[in-house]
């Protein structure tokens, strides 16, 4: 619904802007129109206007919508005037269409968000849904129905199904418990509930498979809750592998149309950024090779994507180039680093050649930091899920790092707390964060944080 209504936004309104002064035909205008609304289709994708709101504040949702529409408009206006369609607009109309458009696209999405909320809220139009499964998994679906206020359900409460114990979760919020499995077909019988997530552990089957005899006695809507608390899951997702649906527990949300957008993101901003900072860099590598003798640039392998080897480009900050079996992490005043190293390392200057992994595919701007295969090696086999963090491309900078966790890990405990970071970052991945963590790298390297 909200494609339609947008397109004829865009379209309502840059006719009613012509009407003051038609200049163009109705042809061209429509034209204009037809470009702006697939360029914000595109841009609302990246941007995730239409996608649900959960979890994001209203201001961060006008800051989207804003940023969707701006992009929109600038595209417009550039393949119109690649097309010669541009030409024949008045430029005041053009930007009273910017603004008005504007205004009524915030307006539009924003009364919906609204409306969605109340509708819930108030129960009208809101599917009344229980959790059955008295269980860690129960309460987090219950919780998180609740805060998805735009998300079309109203929750009533969470069941105990029959060997549960009804006592586990009332101690933890007696607010959300509503009963046993009996008092839930009572509920449904009477119509106050026509929804049921089931959150039964996966080894339960005997037991769901009870529910569901009962449930299929009754009119209301089932839905299965995979139960993965035992594993460590990333970024799960429904699939079809040879006719059958499966759901993936390692996988990567970065594929697709999300995939190439990242990767023109990726190669246009390290082409910007090699040209304004190639000044800086030689000055860089003069200082390297007059102030200590060896290489200017330092090379090691990493692991990249799926586990691949490559060689990461530094600018050397020590008297050595560790690359073999074991590599010593550099740690807090360390000798090896030299006067330079020491302010590269501070302003994070000696990252700058990463730009050139970064234009031929082997790193991405932003993603989990990559480490010596040494340290890959030493950690893989002490933390779990350690490898998962190769599902997606590695960073010059990412969550971790603007997180404040960018000191040696000479713990495991460190590492494990970086790890998780990464992992967060392989769920909850965007462009929108991927844009958030560039922003605030920017910041902490200002504030000269890096170490």
């Amino acid at each position: 619904m909200l494609y339609s209504l947008d397109a004829g936004i865009v379209a309502g309104l840059l006719a009613a802007v012509q009407s003051l002064h038609p200049t163009p035909s109705a042809h061209i205008a429509l034209s204009v129109a037809f470009l702006a609304t697939i360029v914000l289709y595109l841009s609302g994708e990246l941007f995730g206007i239409y996608r649900s709101s959960h979890g994001r504040s209203a201001d961060i949702e006008v800051l989207l919508i804003t940023a969707s529409w701006s992009v929109a408009w600038v595209g417009a206006l550039f393949l119109g005037g690649r097309f010669g369609l541009i030409a024949s607009f008045i430029n005041p109309n053009l930007l009273l269409w910017f603004l008005l458009c504007g205004l009524t696209l915030l307006l539009n999405h924003m009364g919906l968000r609204a409306c969605f909320e109340w509708l819930t809220e108030s129960g009208l139009g809101a599917r009344r849904a229980a959790v059955l499964g008295n269980n860690a998994v129960g309460l987090h679906v219950a919780r998180d129905m609740i805060h998805d206020r735009d998300g079309g359900m109203r929750l009533v409460g969470v069941f105990a199904d029959e060997t549960s114990d009804s006592a586990v979760l009332a101690q933890d919020d007696d607010r959300l418990y509503a009963g046993n499995f009996e008092e839930l077909l009572q509920q449904i019988h009477k119509r106050r509930v026509n929804t049921v997530l089931i959150a039964l552990p996966m080894h339960a089957e005997s037991r769901i498979q009870r529910a569901l005899d009962a449930l299929a006695d009754t009119t209301a809507s089932v839905y299965l809750v995979p139960n993965f608390s035992t594993y460590e899951s990333l970024y799960s997702r429904w699939a079809q592998v040879g006719g059958h649906t499966v759901i993936s527990v390692f996988e990567t949300p970065i594929y697709g149309v999300d995939g190439l957008m990242k990767r023109v993101i990726d190669v246009v901003l390290s082409l910007i950024g090699l040209l304004l900072a190639a000044p800086i860099m030689l000055i860089c590598a003069l200082l390297i090779r007059v102030t200590s003798p060896g290489p200017i640039f330092f090379l090691q392998r990493r692991y990249g994507l799926d586990g691949k080897e490559f060689l990461v480009w530094k600018f050397r900050t020590m008297m050595t180039c560790d690359n073999g079996p074991v590599v010593r992490q550099a740690i807090k005043n360390d000798p090896r680093v030299t006067s330079i190293g020491k302010i590269l390392r501070r302003t994070s200057l000696d990252e700058l050649p990463q730009l050139f992994n970064v234009l031929a595919g082997t790193m991405s701007l932003v993603g989990p930091r990559p480490y010596a295969t040494a340290h890959n090696e030493q950690f893989r086999t002490l933390i779990r899920g350690y490898m998962l963090r190769h599902k997606v491309k590695p960073g010059i900078t990412g969550l971790a790092q603007v997180l404040g966790s960018r000191l040696e890990t000479d713990t495991v405990e460190k590492m494990v707390a970086r790890i998780q970071l990464d992992h967060r970052y392989i769920r909850d991945w965007s462009l929108w964060l991927d844009v958030k963590i560039l922003l605030k790298t920017i910041r902490v390297v200002l504030r000269q944080d890096a170490h």
